[in-house]
């Protein structure tokens, strides 16, 4: 699987994770959450690293508006340590991600 689909995939499955905890036990998130997925699958989509991009919490550039950036860290600290249960293998790709150094670079 290709790094920036695997990435849309894996935020997609955080996000879900969390609107079944927080807003909405169905299968498809809220309208909250679902505006904050399509904001977060387009952001990855266009980023300026592209195929290395880095995991954006070790990025230099934050393309993320200000709001947006602080409900995505709500996500992830809730729906983090659920990936392991729910989804170990994107999980486990997610922190060999974090790990890697390309696409830090300055632009």
């Amino acid at each position: 699987m290709k790094r920036l689909a695997r990435e849309q995939r894996t935020v997609a499955a955080m996000i879900r994770l969390y609107c079944r905890g927080h807003h909405s036990p169905e299968a498809s998130p809220c309208a909250e959450c679902s505006a904050l997925l399509d904001y977060a699958l387009h952001r990855i989509e266009r980023c300026p690293f592209g195929p290395g991009k880095p995991v954006c919490s070790k990025c230099r550039v934050h393309c993320y508006r200000a709001e947006q950036r602080e409900r995505i860290r709500r996500v992830m600290r809730y729906a983090g340590p659920r990936m392991l249960l729910a989804h170990p293998i994107l999980a486990l790709l997610h922190l060999l991600d974090a790990g890697r150094t390309t696409g830090s670079r300055r632009l």
